[in-house]
């Protein structure tokens, strides 16, 4: 094990030397050009009131913003935007509290968003558990992973809880603004003028039709968005699905940590969502799982999953199974590739998903929201809607390191903790788990990334490699021969087959060089600009 260490500490250093020297370099190249173009855009738009001195309202209407949803994304944005002075009209297809069974974990970095939004609280008096970091199993052993914490407020870590009684927080925290009005009703279709969306048509609780406009309509209704076609391109994949229940009153063998079980054939996942209830997501590979009602699901939990479960909560587990509350839910991921349209905007999983396995999906949908309330913030009105349109290319090009790290993070592991017959893969997971069992540096890395904390596109590519590289070690060492030199060449190429394709869905420009897409740079169009446009507007109408 020391030479194990030595080996790959060698490896390590070799590796974040090259790219970190150059990741610096263009970090300050990008930060220092960009805060050049802000500074001089703001010079240009002193005339503008911003957000601090006054409302921003719209010229025409009675709403600046159409929200479609009220899930995690449609909430925390109608509050952020509400609280900004933004007039906001949200529609929800049902307003009653949502019963699923993702979106329940919120890692730390999606924590610190929910700080920077305000909504904080929202995660008090619903039973929320705190989460400290995972535990990993593999054939009998664990390894105890922590978010790495240290340099934070106490009050900063992870959140578990009732994915619906979040909702609900936000969604009443929101209510409580005066220009912000939530709405039941089902969105049929967005209401398109010359390229230009201008509201939508939807239909009341009560079965009327309506239609409501607005300078911008944003499009958060979900996973299974039916809006999202006219505005990306979806190419969604399902790779598995999860299996749900809900143990009761058992106690984990790790307190306040998330426990991730490297089963066969793919990953089990545990974690408390109250103070008296154990969230369990069996994932099973493929878009058809046993059936239900007629027990197949059953005897399936019993005798693949259960022999393959910690003994501290293997009675637990039966338990539930026996109790019958059984769900599932497929797994969906769909890469951002938005069609840029004037008037509106896609966020959330009707936007871009992942694999649920990490837990990331709240954490991308919150620093979105941050990202678009910085964007927005500068503009008095966003009535020019081509204008606005070409501005907010920006937000594709702003939030891709971070969303892209969370997205390509949670597609690879995946991929590495399922179990595999070719003998690369076999290699690659185990290599995976004594990588992070080394602890230190090598669990820390990861761990940052997984958290949110520490979302680098360059430093998960690193920590990516230097695992298979470990792998390779592994097999190398004490003495090499030619069947484990040739499966370790296939370790190398395994790994690769697994990252890049998932990078070259996310974007490599957008990812790793954001700092060469002109969209980087725009900046807010100055309210003399757009003042000129609106009375031209006027003065054509008349």
């Amino acid at each position: 094990m020391v030479v194990d260490q030595y080996l790959l500490a060698w490896i390590f250093a070799s590796v974040i030397a090259l790219i970190a020297v150059y990741g610096t370099v263009a970090t300050r190249r990008s930060n220092n050009n960009r805060r050049a173009s802000l500074e001089e855009e703001a010079e240009r738009s002193r005339g503008c009131l911003t957000v601090s001195d006054a409302e921003c309202r719209s010229a025409d209407g009675d709403v600046d913003v159409i929200i479609v949803g009220a899930g995690v994304a449609g909430s925390a944005l109608a509050h952020t935007l509400g609280k900004d002075g933004r007039r906001v009209h949200v529609i929800e297809r049902d307003l009653r509290e949502p019963d699923r069974i993702v979106g329940e974990l919120l890692q730390p970095g999606g924590y610190l968003k929910l700080i920077e939004l305000g909504l904080e609280d929202c995660v008090e008096e619903i039973d929320a558990q705190r989460v400290f970091g995972y535990a990993l199993f593999k054939d009998g052993k664990n390894t105890r992973l922590s978010y790495p914490l240290e340099k934070f407020h106490s009050d900063v870590s992870g959140r578990s809880f009732h994915n619906g009684r979040f909702i609900q927080r936000m969604r009443d925290k929101a209510a409580t603004l005066p220009n912000v009005q939530l709405e039941q009703g089902t969105v049929t279709s967005l209401l398109e003028e010359k390229g230009t969306i201008k509201g939508v048509q939807y239909k009341t609780k009560t079965g009327q039709e309506m239609t409501a406009y607005a300078p911008l309509t944003i499009v958060c209704d979900g996973c299974f968005s039916n809006l999202r076609r006219s505005l990306c391109d979806p190419k969604v994949d399902v790779p598995s699905c999860f299996v749900g229940l809900i143990l009761e009153n058992c106690d984990l063998p790790h307190a306040n940590h998330g426990h991730v079980i490297l089963a066969d054939p793919s990953p089990i996942l545990f974690y408390q969502i109250s103070s008296t209830e154990v969230r369990c997501l069996v994932d099973v590979p493929g878009q058809k799982v046993p059936s239900i009602s007629n027990g197949e699901m059953a005897k399936y939990l019993k005798t693949v999953v259960a022999p393959q479960i910690p003994p501290q909560i293997y009675d637990a587990f039966v338990a539930a199974v026996d109790k019958g509350n059984i769900r599932t839910m497929p797994n969906r991921s769909m890469p951002a590739a938005p069609y840029p349209t004037p008037g509106a905007l896609l966020m959330g999983d009707a936007f871009n998903m992942r694999h649920p396995l990490t837990g990331g999906g709240m954490t991308v949908a919150l620093s979105d929201i941050v990202v678009l309330r910085d964007l927005l913030r500068p503009l008095c009105t966003l009535n020019d809607a081509p204008t606005l349109s070409k501005y907010l290319e920006s937000f594709y090009t702003l939030r891709k390191p971070v969303a892209s790290t969370i997205n390509t993070l949670a597609g690879a592991l995946y991929k590495v903790f399922s179990s595999s017959p070719d003998q690369a893969r076999k290699e690659m997971r185990q290599a995976c788990f004594d990588y992070l069992s080394l602890g230190g540096v090598f669990s820390m890395g990861p761990v940052s990334l997984l958290s949110g904390l520490n979302p680098r596109p360059l430093s998960l590519v690193t920590h990516f490699f230097a695992v298979a590289i470990y792998g390779v070690g592994r097999l190398l060492l004490p003495f090499p021969s030619p069947r484990r030199l040739w499966i370790g060449a296939r370790l190398i190429s395994s790994a690769s087959g697994i990252i890049f394709p998932i990078i070259k869905a996310e974007g490599v420009r957008q990812m790793f060089f954001p700092a060469t897409v002109p969209a980087y740079y725009r900046t807010p169009v100055s309210s003399e600009k757009m003042r000129k446009k609106d009375d031209g507007r006027i003065a054509d109408d008349m």
